[in-house]
Order: C-alpha cells, then sequence, then structure tokens
C-alpha cells in the first residue's frame, strides 16, 4: 500500500472521529427506531435502520457530499479511501497541499507507475465495456502546373455535369485564420465530453483543417467501407422487420449515392454486431464490429475510409431536423473517440495511432458542412475511448438524427453528408 500523506492522515483522523460520534447517535436514535417499529410490528426494521443512518451520517457529517457528482466506486476500492478521496474534491486546498507535499518529497518511480496502471486495470476494462454501449498516412497529392490543374478542374466539372451532380453555391464563408483562433474552434465546432480533455496542442486546427485528405486509391479497388456496429438502431416510423427503415438501410442509401452518384468503389456490411441469440446486446458490439471490419480491411488494402453509421438517442420530446434543399433533413453529428480520459489521461489498452487524421477528416467535414448546409451538423463529439476509429486514418463515426427522427428525415441527410464527404475526398 501507498504511504499515505500528511493531510490524508488528518482527514482519516477527522473522519474517524466523526464516526465514533455518529456511532454514539446511531446507537441513542437508532434504538428507539427499533423500538417504535417494534411495537408497530413493521418487518422492515433493519432496512429503515440503516437507510437513516446512512442519511443522518450525510446530511450530519459530509453535507458536501450530497453535491458530489456520483461516481462508481471501484470493487477493490476501500469505504475510507472512497470518502477520503471525495473529502478532497469537498476542500481543494487539500489537494494542493497534498501536491506540494509530493513534489517536495520525492518523484514518482516507475514501479509506482507500474503499480497504477495494474490497479487501474479493472476501470479499464469497464471503459472498454461501456465503448460497447456506445495502410499508413496519405501522402500528399502531385502537383501539376496551373495550366495543367485548371484542365483537369474543367473536366471535372463536365464530368460532374454529365453525371447529373449539380454544384452548389456556398452559403457562408469561414477563412482559414479564424482556425488560429483554439476557442472560437473548440466553440464552435466541438463538444468535448467529460470523460476526456484536450488542448491546443492536441488539437491543432491550423494543421487538421488543411491536411490532405484526398482520395488515393482509383475506383477499379474498393476505397470506402460502411458499416454499422449498433445495426439494430432505428427510427420514429420504422417497421419491425424491415432494415430497410433502419439505420442499415439509411447505410445502403449512402452507398449508392457515393458509388452511383460520386463514383466511388464502397462496401457495405451489413452484419450484425449487437445481437446475441436473438437479443438485443451491446456488451460487446465494438469488439465484434472491429473483428469483421479488421478481416475485411485485410483483405481490401484499398480501403481509404472507413465510416461507422449509427443514430443517436435523444430524449423523446427533441427531434433534430432542419431543412436542405426544401426537405426535412435529421441533423448529424460527428463523433470521435481521444483513447484518453480524464482521471487516467491517455489508455495504452485503446492505442490509435489515427486520432489526428479521425480528427481532421470530421473537422474538415464539418467546415465543409457550415459552408454549404450551415444547420446541417450538430457538433463534432469528443469522447474518452476509441471506438474502433484507430483501423484506417480516415475513420469516421456518424450520428445520423436520432430515434425521433423519420426513416426519410434521415435518408435525405444522406444526400448532403455524401456531397461534404466527396467535397473533402476530392479535394474541392
Amino acid at each position: 500500500m501507498e504511504k499515505e500523506t500528511i493531510i490524508q492522515k488528518a482527514v482519516r483522523v477527522l473522519l474517524i472521529t466523526a464516526l465514533i460520534a455518529l456511532g454514539g447517535y446511531v446507537l441513542g436514535k437508532g434504538s428507539l427506531i427499533i423500538k417504535a417499529e417494534y411495537l408497530n410490528g413493521d418487518g422492515k426494521i433493519a432496512e429503515r435502520f440503516l437507510a437513516d443512518a446512512e442519511e443522518k451520517a450525510i446530511e450530519v457529517y459530509m453535507p458536501g457530499l450530497l453535491y458530489t457528482e456520483t461516481e462508481e466506486k471501484a470493487p477493490e476500492e476501500a469505504t475510507v479511501q472512497w470518502i477520503l478521496g471525495r473529502v478532497l474534491e469537498q476542500v481543494p486546498f487539500l489537494n494542493y497541499l497534498d501536491q506540494e507535499n509530493a513534489y517536495k518529497t520525492a518523484v514518482e518511480s516507475s514501479t509506482t507507475y507500474d503499480k497504477i496502471v495494474a490497479e487501474n486495470s479493472g476501470f479499464l476494462e469497464a471503459k472498454i465495456l461501456e465503448e460497447n454501449q456506445e495502410a499508413g498516412p496519405v501522402g500528399a497529392g502531385e502537383e501539376d502546373a496551373p495550366q495543367a490543374a485548371e484542365a483537369e478542374k474543367t473536366q471535372e466539372t463536365e464530368d460532374a455535369s454529365a453525371a447529373g451532380i449539380q454544384e452548389r453555391a456556398p452559403v457562408t464563408d469561414i477563412p482559414l485564420e479564424k482556425f488560429q483562433d483554439y476557442d472560437y474552434v473548440i466553440n464552435n465546432f466541438f463538444v468535448i465530453d467529460k470523460t476526456t480533455t484536450i488542448n491546443s496542442e492536441q488539437l491543432n486546427a491550423p494543421e487538421l483543417v488543411q491536411k490532405d485528405l484526398r482520395m488515393q486509391t482509383g475506383n477499379d479497388k474498393p476505397q470506402i467501407l460502411i458499416y454499422h456496429s449498433h445495426s439494430q438502431e432505428d427510427f420514429a416510423d420504422s417497421v419491425p422487420g424491415d432494415t430497410s427503415t433502419t439505420v442499415v438501410g439509411v447505410g445502403e442509401y449512402l452507398t449508392d449515392l457515393l458509388s452511383q452518384k460520386y463514383d466511388y468503389n464502397v462496401i457495405h456490411v451489413t452484419d450484425v454486431f449487437d445481437m446475441v441469440d436473438g437479443k438485443l446486446d451491446r456488451n460487446k458490439a465494438y469488439n465484434y464490429a472491429g473483428d469483421k471490419i479488421q478481416q475485411i480491411l485485410e483483405e481490401n488494402p484499398s480501403i481509404e475510409v472507413v465510416i461507422d453509421l449509427h443514430r443517436d438517442g435523444i430524449a423523446e420530446g427533441k427531434k433534430l431536423v432542419t431543412d436542405v434543399n426544401g426537405k426535412p433533413t435529421a441533423q448529424i453529428m460527428f463523433f470521435n473517440g481521444l483513447s484518453r480520459t480524464t482521471k487516467n489521461g491517455d489508455i495504452p489498452s485503446l492505442p490509435n495511432p489515427y486520432i489526428q487524421d479521425n480528427l481532421a477528416l470530421s473537422l474538415q467535414l464539418s467546415l465543409e458542412a457550415k459552408k454549404y448546409y450551415p444547420d446541417f451538423t450538430r457538433c463534432i463529439y469528443l469522447k474518452g475511448y476509441r471506438y474502433n476509429l484507430h483501423m484506417r486514418p480516415k475513420s469516421l463515426l456518424v450520428e445520423c438524427g436520432a430515434q425521433t427522427n423519420t426513416v426519410a428525415e434521415v435518408k435525405n441527410a444522406m444526400e448532403p453528408l455524401a456531397d461534404i464527404l466527396n467535397k473533402v475526398l476530392k479535394g474541392e
């Protein structure tokens, strides 16, 4: 066991004193309760006695705990240690003294680090379970002479017209200089979950928005893979048993748009990863999906873009809908896992060498959406784990609408999504 600090000892003595006082209170108060309940013939004496003791303990001696965010206590964590942690949270000055004392006495050894990692293994396993509920870097393109580039652009425009693709004019313009302002980027593009943290070094927006994400593989080979970790997600008017009215059907429409309208070579995986023995079970959905997708990627190394298509879950009275081209369209949200938690820092067991590439793809897609479809995207949501975004640099998790949207609204959302994907992958 690690040596306690002076502050921790003091707090422990204080707690023990409080508990002794509590014992006296319990004996006095508790005896009256037992006597009264016995006389009333109530059979739940022990249950009421313990509930009253617990309530009074918190109310009288540790009222601050009532305002402390609920946090699951690890099975191996002693009750006193848990209370000690909560007291330190309530009195930040104690934490400050604790840190000062630790700084002056010693630097954490590698043995201590290994112990910390071992002690947190249970926590990480739990978080990996929670996550289930929920090729190298692309090189720069060839530089052509200005005349050749202009001729290529003209040819692409002619090809697009022939394919029936209508060019949409930008609605808004966001200068790249804006991305020098970290606070602007965070406030306008991201929502950061309390499970994780990020700073301006980890999120270098100027680099991310200018990263070359153009498709390097020709469409004679598979280029894009679409799948669904949660294939059973459906919508307000989905028909039971009809997969075309679930997120799988939405993925099929996105596949058709990307392959037929924009001429990409797309593989759509419709396998089920969140059903076990005929029942909905998402405890290992990301594990099962990861195994299958990794196999497909090994068989098709040409695939550059991997998209896990979901729908969100929100309050029943809320609806995520906007108007695009005169059609009611579900709003979407991009989702990134950072393999880093606020509590434990980087998670070695969930490595992702492509976090920066993942972020670049989400940010560039969001930028294109704000230019052409200003109310289409909700945000880029950052959370602490990984979500199978480590298998390709250009990996994307998209939440398309929610359970309160109609199937038509969500399928309508695939049209602007396919458009902004094409803009980023073509470098337009």
